[in-house]
């Protein structure tokens, strides 16, 4: 058994591998700091499954989930993140994901999502199940910012977290005349007029 751990937090990195040993103590278990050493890893090695924290430097969990499953379309990838799996949920479990596991309390549930994701099936606590269900229901008023984009969404978590233009082309490796143009549609589906004001929104949901 192999898994793949992506965190730049090393003492996360430590403690899902001392977690992963109870059930699996005889697993190859390596660890990565970022998107990039990610894509590498999968793209280069066989893994029976993939660990990746939302947030991490360069491009986050989300575009490189859509990337690992383009690569390689089985390989079951749990999405970790400290924020509440109210709002990142629905949207990592649209790309692919085989789960969703908040930080917080990632000591009871990790190894049993673990299970399910190389059973092939997906772990869904009760209230992501409603979540995914409410999402399906289109009379449903959706927050503004589940109608963005993957790419538009990660950029509005950058612009929100006081990330400039510049800043995220070099992230993201795009062109600033890119950006700006997501930074334009996002400021249009948001009905915002400043970054300020997307600011003030992701801190009123709980997004940063």
């Amino acid at each position: 058994m192999r898994f793949l751990i992506a965190d730049d937090h090393a003492i996360v990195v430590r403690g899902i591998k001392q977690l992963l040993q109870e059930d699996y103590p005889h697993a190859e278990i390596s660890g990565v700091g970022d998107a990039e050493e990610l894509l590498k890893s999968v793209a280069l090695q066989n893994w029976d499954l993939v660990l990746c924290d939302l947030n991490m430097p360069g491009r986050n969990g989300i575009e490189a989930l859509i990337q690992i499953k383009q690569m390689r379309p089985h390989l079951p990838v749990l999405i970790m993140s400290m924020y509440p799996e109210e709002h990142f949920a629905v949207r990592v479990m649209r790309n692919g994901a085989a789960g969703f596991l908040s930080k917080d309390t990632l000591h009871h549930n990790l190894l049993a999502a673990v299970r399910q994701a190389l059973l092939g099936k997906k772990f869904v606590t009760q209230s992501v199940a409603e979540k995914l269900a409410e999402a399906i229901d289109d009379r449903k008023v959706r927050n503004l910012h589940e109608q963005l984009s993957n790419r538009e969404f990660e950029v509005f978590l950058l612009l929100a977290n006081g990330k400039s233009t510049g800043d995220i082309a070099h992230l993201l490796s795009l062109s600033v005349a890119t950006v700006s143009t997501y930074r334009a549609r996002i400021f249009d589906k948001m009905h915002v007029h400043s970054v300020t004001d997307l600011t003030r929104y992701a801190l009123e949901h709980k997004l940063i």
